[in-house]
């Protein structure tokens, strides 16, 4: 792979990892809503969606880590 093809492989793990962050954000702030209005059964959905998310952007970030020792110097 050339070296632009492999900064745009790390590019778009990053932009995957930032979407799922940007998710993640988005579920915490509704789960908020929802624990501030009673609401604990929706909170909790939310509150699990961001987890899921988090855990996709750290998989992502992880992927592109692995790829980074691949052609790092030892």
């Amino acid at each position: 792979m050339a070296v632009n093809e492999n900064l745009e492989a790390a590019a778009r793990l990053f932009d995957v990892a930032a979407d799922e962050l940007m998710r993640a954000a988005k579920h915490c702030r509704t789960a908020a809503t929802h624990m501030r209005a009673g609401e604990v059964p929706r909170g909790g959905a939310h509150a699990w969606a961001a987890l899921g998310h988090l855990d996709v952007a750290e998989e992502r970030l992880r992927e592109q880590a692995r790829m980074h020792a691949r052609r790092s110097n030892p």
